[in-house]
């Protein structure tokens, strides 16, 4: 029997102790070289809503998963016309005072490398190299069957032209770029397969219930056992995909440091754990570094 991804997760036990305060996060992160994993906490500043936050999706929405993409042509259907819409406010956001952090702190070695959980792109925008996006782009679109990868745009386009007529607004965008959208909306969609063998179509993320590619697993692997430390932002660490990491990280002695608004899944191998917003927390600690 199937069983459907780890979505939600609720703490056992008593509430380790957070604090305000950056001062452990300076002396962690002062020597350079730490690494950052980054969750959708991260963006909602720049008006992407996040998972598990107080106003998070997953208190009204319950994402696609990848068996039901797959499997089902009205799955696919559901799925494109509401990230058809969703998508248009995913590419108009701009990176907002933590992604500028972030890469300020990589550009002058404090960060030596990020991986993030977002697909958004938006570390990219703000300037940072060489992101590892553990969970893909939206911004690209892959063919499930030639495995061939092309530009949300064009897709765009085409979605644009073989349905001329849809002109749904969406009442609210997830951090996956999926509108919420009534049945109405839905039915009449049109879904435009692949261009070069007429094969399925799926954004270039990875969906809940899929495998990260075990190649990006690796290199993430690597960068938390080259690093002097990790720096965990925004993520609630709920899902394996990220808090494997945090394990491993812990495991081999090295400090990880966690900034949230809110308790997370790895909280008991953190060295630190900052509850403070990230724009805010991020800024203030370029200006400590950097000083």
């Amino acid at each position: 029997m199937r069983t459907r991804p780890t979505l939600s997760w609720t703490p056992a036990g008593e509430p380790l102790p957070r604090t305000t305060s950056l001062d452990d996060v300076v002396r962690i992160a002062g020597t350079g070289g730490a690494v950052v994993l980054s969750g959708a906490g991260l963006s909602t500043e720049s008006g992407i809503p996040d998972y598990r936050g107080e106003t998070g999706s997953l208190r009204r929405h319950t994402p696609m998963t990848y068996q039901e993409f797959v499997a089902a042509e009205h799955a696919r259907r559901r799925y494109w016309a509401r990230s058809h819409l969703g998508w248009r406010t995913i590419a108009r956001a701009r990176p907002n005072d933590g992604h500028r952090a972030v890469a300020a702190l990589r550009a002058v070695g404090v960060v030596g490398g990020v991986i993030t959980q977002n697909v958004d792109g938006l570390h990219q925008a703000a300037g940072t190299p060489d992101v590892v996006e553990l969970h893909g782009s939206l911004d690209r679109v892959v063919c499930l069957s030639c495995r061939s990868r092309t530009p949300r745009e064009e897709l765009d386009r085409r979605l644009r032209a073989a349905n001329p007529d849809f002109t749904a607004t969406a009442t609210r965008v997830n951090p996956d770029g999926d509108a919420d959208l009534s049945d109405d909306d839905v039915r009449g969609f049109r879904v435009v397969p692949c261009r070069d063998c007429a094969g399925v179509l799926k954004p270039d993320v990875v969906f809940f219930g899929e495998n990260v590619e075990p190649s990006r697993v690796d290199r993430c692997y690597r960068l938390v056992e080259q690093a002097s430390a990790l720096l965990v932002l925004g993520s609630s660490l709920t899902v394996m995909s990220g808090l494997r990491f945090v394990r491993r990280a812990a495991e081999a002695g090295k400090p990880v440091a966690i900034i949230n608004q809110g308790p997370t899944r790895g909280d008991k191998y953190a060295t630190v754990r900052v509850d403070l917003p990230l724009g805010r927390a991020l800024t203030e600690l370029v200006a400590r570094l950097t000083a």
